[in-house]
């Protein structure tokens, strides 16, 4: 019975046969639909992944940048505390010069109030022109006619300035002589001697008899040719023979940054050469006192009314005036050299 076939017993085991060949088939399906869905799992995070690499760069670099812009921000914001600092700073120095500024106005404001309730006559006259008060006082009242030698009056008149500009220390003072075109008849060889001497007697008394600091001082003179009036008229030669005293501050008057060398320097070039020009007269210290140009005309002729006159500048801290030893020398180029010997 074992040999016959049993319809029944092979339709179980084909029924058995198939079923496991279905459920072979459902797990070979599941198997790669489940690898297939981890495959896509995997692209999704590694895609994520580098799309989150990239962005935690970028904020890497955003926030480098942003460090940078910090500290940028930080050094601009010290520099404009420090351009603030300066700018306070010279707001403040520019305050401080007005202020000495508006003081310096009003000193002189009233040192010309002063001068002129003390001082101002018909023969004293004050004005005042582009920061500069000066006091003209006719000759008359100062010195005899072709003289050098201060009167009393004369003396009162300087002890007076003198006094007002104690007050006014910072100030400096030029002494300058004037003369009208009349030809000297005395021991000097011209008006500008003359001019130049009576300057210096002005001087030497502020500084020796009225307390004025030498440093203050200098003494120039101009002859005959720096006249305010007519010297055809006998009222305009007495106006024209004067002694101006200028008055102004420190940067109106300059400073002389030479030095004796330099001096020396200058007055050997007006002279055409070391060689070829008298040694001048030394005074205190090593300078000497001159004034260059072309050769003056003899005074009283039609070229010497035409003749322009060169400044002469008297340094008075370093040159001792002596009237009986002034003269004239002449350069071998025909400068004139002005000497005043001690």
């Amino acid at each position: 019975m074992s040999d016959e076939k049993q319809p029944f017993t092979e339709q179980v085991t084909r029924a058995q046969r198939a079923a496991g060949n279905s459920g072979n088939a459902s797990l070979t399906r599941w198997g790669w639909i489940t690898a297939g869905i981890l495959l896509v799992m995997l692209v999704a995070a590694l895609l994520l992944w580098a799309v989150a690499e990239g962005k935690l760069r970028g904020l890497q670099l955003t926030r480098t940048k942003l460090d940078e812009s910090t500290t940028s921000l930080a050094n601009a914001l010290a520099e404009l505390e420090k351009d603030k600092a300066q700018i306070a700073t010279l707001q403040t120095q520019v305050d401080d010069l007005q202020k000495e500024k508006e003081m310096a106005v009003q000193s002189a404001k009233g040192l010309e109030d002063e001068m002129r309730s003390d001082l101002e006559s018909k023969d004293v006259t004050i004005s005042k022109l582009q920061g500069k008060l000066t006091v003209n006082i006719l000759d008359r009242v100062l010195f005899e006619s072709g003289e050098a030698v201060l009167k009393p009056a004369g003396e009162t008149v300087m002890r007076k300035i003198a006094a007002l500009l104690a007050g006014h220390p910072t100030l400096k003072i030029h002494v300058i002589g004037h003369t009208d075109n009349v030809p000297i008849r005395s021991r000097f060889a011209s008006n500008w001697e003359l001019s130049t001497a009576r300057a210096l007697a002005a001087v030497h008394f502020l500084t020796e008899k009225a307390g004025v600091d030498p440093r203050r001082v200098g003494a120039v003179g101009y002859g005959e040719f720096r006249p305010i009036a007519d010297n055809a008229t006998a009222e305009g030669r007495a106006k024209n023979r004067r002694i101006a005293i200028t008055i102004l501050s420190d940067e109106l008057a300059g400073v002389d940054t030479s030095g004796p060398r330099a001096r020396r320097g200058a007055r050997r070039d007006a002279c055409g050469g070391p060689d070829r020009c008298p040694a001048a007269a030394a005074g205190r210290g090593d300078a000497a006192t001159h004034a260059t140009g072309s050769r003056a005309p003899r005074p009283g002729t039609a070229a010497a009314h035409a003749a322009a006159a060169e400044l002469l500048t008297i340094d008075t801290g370093q040159i001792h005036y002596d009237n009986q030893k002034i003269g004239r020398t002449l350069c071998g180029n025909g400068s004139n050299l002005l000497q005043i010997k001690c």
